[in-house]
């Protein structure tokens, strides 16, 4: 698989994650997309020796869109911190088969409790001991009798947060049969797509946008 390159500088490496590559290496042993851009900035810039990345944050491995690396330390400590502070704006786009009833919202905001269970690699909604609040901004872009695209807008980090509340809302994303969905996408991918990442730069201190060309299953 391949991924396409939509920034560089001296301090970010970001890139268009394909769907079901992991970014970091696991026990599958599949190539990790951390492999192939530390392969990629060696190659480019002629690098000697082991390429430094920073892993800031990271996407399920079934979900496509835009990952961001540090190059540097220093810009791995400040991207953390900007992710631990809450300052970076993420927006996804989503696809499901089904429909929300005539007269419900359009838009507003999902709150619910999660916990993860770590041996199923799963997360259930209910408010438990160790369940953490996610809260996440949606509204529907448009719906056909095929199903219903959406914007959503985490504002917490909670693993699995938009696939659950999607399915929580009667709104099961394609693929996903973890949550509920009835069939596989071809490739084993979700409907479920990182859009654009937005953030302070680490040295330059403006805010970057950066955005990764919508899949084939989202309707132009």
């Amino acid at each position: 698989m391949k991924f396409e390159i939509l920034h560089v500088d001296n301090h970010l490496l970001v890139v268009h994650k394909p769907a079901c590559m992991p970014i970091v290496p696991d026990s599958s042993e599949d190539e990790s997309l951390l492999d192939l851009a530390k392969a990629w900035v060696k190659h480019e810039y002629d690098k000697p020796g082991e390429v430094y990345l920073g892993v800031v944050h990271r996407l399920d491995r079934p979900v496509s869109g835009v990952v961001v690396f540090a190059r540097t330390s220093k810009g791995a400590s400040r991207l953390s911190a900007s992710w631990q502070k809450h300052d970076v704006q993420k927006t996804y786009v989503a696809r499901s088969k089904g429909r929300l009833p005539s007269g419900a919202p359009r838009s507003g905001e999902w709150r619910m409790w999660l916990t993860k269970d770590h041996k199923r690699n799963i997360v259930r909604a209910g408010k438990t001991s160790k369940a953490k609040l996610a809260i996440t901004k949606w509204r529907v872009m448009s719906e056909d009798k095929e199903g219903t695209s959406l914007e959503l807008e985490p504002l917490t980090g909670r693993p699995h947060q938009l696939r659950v509340a999607c399915a929580k809302a009667g709104l099961v994303l394609l693929g996903d049969l973890k949550y509920g969905a009835d069939a596989p996408l071809p490739d084993r991918s979700i409907g479920l797509h990182a859009s654009s990442l937005e953030f302070p730069h680490p040295t330059l201190r403006e805010r970057q946008r950066f955005c990764a060309e919508d899949p084939d299953w989202l309707p132009r």
